[in-house]
């Protein structure tokens, strides 16, 4: 299971009409620890950076599951609570259970759309608890060098 890290980094950022305007962006990070999440971000964002910009913030967060999809318009990212229904063998009562996941998609509609085409075939009956637009602007996955 990967084991995921935000980062915020802030830096100037030159508008569409030209005003520079301090910003603060999210990204995720898959790593092992904070000290390679805050390594393999720097790696990643540094080409993209011209000029100064400090990273304020790494935290661990939960995703069972990280659904990237193909599309261009595919822009935003949703966090997706996904509550799976299971029956208790002793009692016979149902129990929820939750998790997150995180979906790439246009806006709401497809990544709730792209979410049942990818949980399709999956064992247990789930339902969707929420789903919220995140900050996140990309996700770095590791890359093993080759």
């Amino acid at each position: 299971m990967n084991k995921w890290f935000e980062c915020k980094v802030k830096y100037v950022k030159t508008m569409e009409n030209g005003l520079e305007k301090p910003v603060t962006e999210t990204y995720l990070v898959d790593a092992l620890s904070f000290t390679e999440a805050e390594k393999r971000f720097l790696e990643e964002i540094r080409p993209f950076m011209s000029g100064e910009f400090e990273v304020t913030g790494i935290k661990p967060v939960k995703f069972a599951d990280i659904f990237f999809c193909d599309l261009e318009s595919a822009d935003k990212w949703f966090k997706c609570k996904l509550l799976y229904i299971t029956v208790d063998e002793k009692s016979g009562a149902e129990k929820k259970s939750a998790s997150h996941a995180l979906v790439q998609a246009a806006d709401l509609r497809e990544a709730i759309k792209y979410l049942d085409e990818q949980m399709k075939g999956t064992i247990g009956d789930y339902e969707i608890a929420t789903v919220t637009e995140t900050p996140i602007m990309d996700v770095y996955p590791y890359k093993a060098d080759i």
